[in-house]
């Protein structure tokens, strides 16, 4: 019974193999997880100021402490974030829904008119984040479409609040 059942098995990943996974399917699978929404902002060389918006963060490791981002290919952002080498992450309030559309939008920019401070790397950090991460870039990995931004937290820090979450391509 057992050699049976290896076969459909070797049968099975052999056709899933030959018959890739639909966006649309592999989207709504990813939607399903909930997560935060945070944005990533860093400053330029000329100074300008940068920021997208991500729900792809998390811890990596304590011990170095290390994040993850990822940030798509395409983004003007990462060529900021990769020659500035310097990050700052603010995980978004609840109340903060219409800063996570801003900055996940092109814009001159983002942050005219905004209450925000310079962190101790000198990036930018939103103010009412329900915390504040602020990293040193460690390594950029390739990731598909995406590029994986890992990070060497220099200094956390959280305050008061509910989170802002993302579920099922919309906030929660």
């Amino acid at each position: 019974m057992s050699n049976q059942v290896s076969t459909v098995a070797v049968g099975t990943l052999n056709a899933l193999r030959r018959t890739p996974v639909r966006d649309s399917d592999f989207r709504r699978a990813a939607g399903a997880f909930p997560t935060g929404v945070a944005v990533v902002t860093a400053v330029a060389t000329d100074g300008a100021r940068v920021g997208l918006t991500v729900n792809s963060f998390t811890s990596v490791s304590l011990d170095p402490p290390l994040v993850l981002v990822c940030v798509h290919r395409q983004a003007p952002s990462l060529a900021v974030i990769e020659g500035g080498r310097r990050f700052g992450i603010s995980i978004l309030a609840k109340s903060q829904r219409t800063l996570a559309l801003r900055f996940a939008k092109p814009a001159e920019d983002k942050f005219a008119g905004l209450s925000w401070r310079v962190g101790v790397l000198g990036v930018p950090l939103l103010d009412g984040a329900v915390a504040h991460v602020e990293c040193i870039l460690a390594r950029i990995l390739d990731g598909g479409d995406h590029k994986i931004v890992i990070g060497h937290v220099q200094r956390a820090r959280t305050y008061t609040g509910e989170p802002l979450v993302f579920h099922r391509s919309g906030f929660a």
